[in-house]
């Protein structure tokens, strides 16, 4: 799923970035600032109203992205088992 589509405060891998035809520079500047596969994100906040930018967190840091932006990085969602 695009990380736009991730629900605030759940945690999600990236499993890759796909820039748009438009601005394919975008893949390499998401890279520098570490949404890279494997690398763990999470969504802190939506901007209000319309909900962009979104706030999001990367590894240990924590960037404003806008919703297209968002949409390039496609994330698979943890999911927690719990222990027997």
């Amino acid at each position: 799923m695009p990380l736009s589509q991730l629900p605030s405060h759940r945690t999600a891998l990236v499993t890759e970035v796909i820039p748009p035809e438009h601005s394919p520079e975008w893949g390499r500047l998401l890279a520098e600032i570490g949404f890279m596969p494997g690398e763990h994100v999470q969504i802190m906040a939506r901007a209000m109203p319309g909900g962009d930018p979104l706030v999001v967190r990367v590894g240990d840091s924590t960037f404003a992205l806008r919703r297209a932006e968002a949409d390039c990085i496609h994330v698979r969602v943890n999911e927690l088992k719990a222990a027997p």
